[in-house]
């Protein structure tokens, strides 16, 4: 079985690995090189850092459309062209470079979440489970027919980052053991139901911003969802009258507030815990990072800044945009 392969980051790389499992991967696409760090010297993405350490050729056309792509690969006589997270729309000419078409490793269980950040949303919406799909790719976005699915449970501490690395891991497994089989024809893919269809979009920085009306179990998912980009935040109202930007790294979600509590509000807790209403619940704020300073539990923050219960010292951005993220 001739795979080419076309990935990126380095959740694409357990995918890509799987494939050498139980292939020949002939080629490898991925975007090209980009500045990284302080210095701005050209990395290496971790989908062409694995092929190069395994001897394939690594090709990283910067467009597709543009350069008949689909004819270069078309070269390497691939029975079945394997897509995971590679970053890009590919044009029809590439979609149908192999002989059993494209592949694609997606992030969910399809057809909720399809497009940009399954992962996040799913936790973000409290989804009680997600998983990945090896689908038929199409022209559309992530509409294609389904191969097979593998589902696993959203644990109640998942963050992005963690539940990135374990659709990573399932999504490499789900290629050893149905790839074959589909590019064999023992596998036949059915067409998503038009039913339960949901979309994942692209995570903007705003939607980190702690939102203290919506209920507190909302927000604490949120937090995780959007960990660790681009994190949950607010501002905090100084002494001074200063605005300055006030992470959440951790927090806790509650059912119960004091009754009348407006959202916003710091509630009476015991010492070197930091509780704040929000619009239903109240939110246990563990770790924080006040702007300038390292990330630290609540009892160190509070021994040295006293936030009086009763007080809402959270604010929104500054009129001049302030402090971001």
């Amino acid at each position: 079985m001739r795979i080419v392969f076309m990935g990126t980051p380095e959740f694409a790389t357990h995918s890509l690995r799987a494939c050498f499992d139980v292939g020949e991967v002939v080629a490898v696409v991925t975007q090209p090189d980009k500045p990284k760090g302080r210095g701005q010297e050209l990395a290496p993405p971790p989908v062409k850092v694995l092929a190069q350490e395994r001897g394939v050729e690594v090709l990283q056309p910067p467009k597709l459309k543009q350069q008949n792509f689909g004819e270069v690969l078309r070269r390497y006589r691939p029975d079945v062209t394997v897509v995971t997270a590679y970053g890009k729309i590919l044009p029809r000419d590439v979609l149908q470079a192999a002989r059993r078409g494209a592949v694609n490793v997606h992030a969910s269980l399809l057809p909720r979440w399809r497009g940009a950040a399954p992962i996040q949303w799913a936790i973000a919406e409290g989804d009680e489970k997600t998983g990945v799909c090896l689908m038929q790719m199409d022209e559309g976005l992530d509409a294609g027919a389904v191969i097979s699915c593998a589902e696993i449970p959203i644990a109640p501490t998942d963050t992005s980052a963690t539940l990135h690395d374990k659709l990573a891991v399932l999504g490499g497994d789900l290629l050893r053991r149905d790839l074959r089989r589909y590019v064999d024809g023992e596998l036949v893919a059915t067409p998503q139901p038009a039913e339960g269809v949901t979309l994942a979009r692209i995570i903007q920085k705003e939607d980190g911003r702690i939102d203290f009306t919506r209920p507190a179990e909302v927000i604490e998912r949120r937090l995780r969802a959007f960990t660790p980009w681009p994190g949950a935040f607010t501002w905090l109202k100084e002494p001074d009258g200063r605005r300055i930007l006030f992470k959440v790294h951790r927090a806790a979600a509650f059912p119960d507030r004091p009754e009348g509590a407006a959202p916003g509000a710091i509630l009476p807790s015991a010492p070197g815990t930091l509780e704040v209403a929000c619009g239903t619940g109240r939110l246990a704020l563990l770790e924080v990072q006040p702007e300038g300073r390292r990330r630290m539990t609540a009892a160190e923050f509070l021994s040295g800044r006293r936030l009086e219960p009763g007080t809402a010292p959270f604010a929104d951005a500054p009129s001049d945009g302030g402090p971001t993220p």
